[in-house]
């Protein structure tokens, strides 16, 4: 049965990270067979405009998805976004259902914000420096921290190992390398 990771789409998300994000996905979909990649809109409004400007399409809208259904939530970040992700009762609702079942929750950048209004971050988490005023947790300078089935990540340029990261957890190892040495991440070393 195939796996579904919900990337809701919030205004002012951040561009480089929610494409990053979806990309990495879309493509360990591709090779495994069995995950898939949901794009939804918070409300009617489908084509979402981002932080920089950038519209990108959803492909549903939040309220036609069925929580139960979910494996995994990855949020982008971008201030406006974040606080929209943050002000959106299903989206905390989605959150504690996921992480109460063991399910991945995951956020970059401003996002773990909206993980923590959700109440699951406890520890050692990533997120953009100055974002974790308020965070009853432990700010760790990396890109990717898994704590438990909570996975975050510092901002834009850390997107693609953010996203091989739910690779990972939702696919194999054996696909993560693949997608880490086909993406060439090596040579950002």
């Amino acid at each position: 049965m195939s796996k579904k990771v919900l990337v809701p789409l919030a205004k002012g998300f951040e561009e480089a990270e929610f494409i990053g994000i979806v990309d990495v996905l879309k493509r360990a979909g591709e090779m495994s067979g069995n995950l898939e990649v949901i794009i939804a809109s918070l409300d009617d409004e489908l084509l979402v405009k981002g932080a920089n400007g950038i519209c990108i399409q959803a492909e549903k809208k939040l309220e036609e998805i069925e929580s139960i259904s979910l494996d995994a939530i990855a949020m982008a970040g971008g201030f406006e976004g974040m606080t929209n992700l943050k002000n959106n009762e299903k989206i905390i609702q989605i959150i504690k259902d996921l992480y109460t079942n063991k399910k991945i929750v995951a956020a970059i950048c401003a996002s773990p914000i909206v993980l923590a209004k959700a109440g699951v971050i406890k520890g050692e988490f990533s997120c953009y420096p100055g974002c974790e005023v308020g965070i009853d947790g432990t700010r760790i300078s990396k890109a990717v921290v898994v704590n438990e089935n909570v996975i975050t990540s510092a901002g834009p340029a850390t997107a693609i190992l953010f996203g091989l990261e739910l690779v990972k957890h939702l696919c194999s190892f054996e696909i993560y390398e693949k997608l880490y040495e086909g993406m060439l991440v090596p040579l950002t070393k």
